[in-house]
């Protein structure tokens, strides 16, 4: 698989799976929660005239399962499938939870981005009405004084709207990594046992996981998006 790489993108290889396993992976449309291991079960029907290397197919299907349409999928009384569509069980409780933490954050960030693009529109277009009045003649019109003060009051409100978006981000993340101080580091991962949940840092998020299998360059986890990873000890917390 790792040789003749043919779909150089997540979106091309989340398309060829729509294609290649209709009944569980769609193109478009409220996605369907995986099943655990899907991973694998992947990588045992794909050949190397498919031309996906294991590292593409894990950044799709991250790409996949943090979509919104799958995070709304992952829903109680929604149930995982497997390539061929059958079912494989009932969601856990935690992983609705984490779907909709995700979706909530997510949801949170494109506001705080669209908010942000506004603002600099309606500061561009402040500025060139006040270049257009500085080369035409004195303003001398009440009408048009008041139109430029109500301008002003709506771009500071708009103002004080984006910084209360940013202080509640801000608010949540510290809180996020306060959670995280309080946990402990796993010093030893040969304590640890096949089965066993804990916590594992991706990016600057912290996730819940359980121990797939435990190696010597590190402890292979899987999330509860049902993606599987090995991760070093210092990325895993009690």
């Amino acid at each position: 698989m790792e040789n003749q790489p043919k779909l150089n993108s997540s979106k091309e290889i989340i398309a060829f799976l729509a294609q290649r396993f209709p009944h569980c992976f769609i193109a478009e449309g409220e996605a369907r929660p995986l099943k655990i291991g899907i991973f694998q079960d992947i990588v045992a029907r794909l050949t190397e005239e498919d031309g996906i290397s294991k590292t593409q197919l894990r950044s799709a299907l991250r790409m996949y399962t943090s979509s919104w349409r799958y995070l709304y999928g992952v829903k109680e009384g929604a149930k995982r499938v497997d390539l061929d569509g059958n079912d494989c069980g009932d969601l856990e409780s935690e992983h609705v939870a984490y779907a909709r933490q995700q979706l909530i954050e997510a949801k949170a960030r494109i506001h705080a981005q669209r908010t942000e693009q506004k603002l600099r529109k309606r500061e561009f277009q402040q500025k060139a009405q006040k270049t257009d009045n500085e080369k035409a003649l004195p303003a001398t019109s009440s009408k048009r004084n008041e139109a430029l003060r109500s301008t002003t009051k709506e771009i500071n409100k708009k103002n004080k709207h984006y910084s209360y978006s940013k202080n509640q981000a801000k608010k949540a993340h510290n809180s996020k990594m306060a959670n995280l101080t309080k946990l402990q580091p796993v010093t030893d991962i040969s304590t640890l046992k096949v089965g066993q949940v804990l916590k594992v840092m991706v990016g600057q998020s912290i996730v819940d996981a359980s121990v797939l299998e435990i190696a010597k360059d590190g402890v292979r986890v899987q999330l509860t998006t049902g993606l599987a990873m090995i991760v070093r000890a210092e990325h895993l917390k009690f």
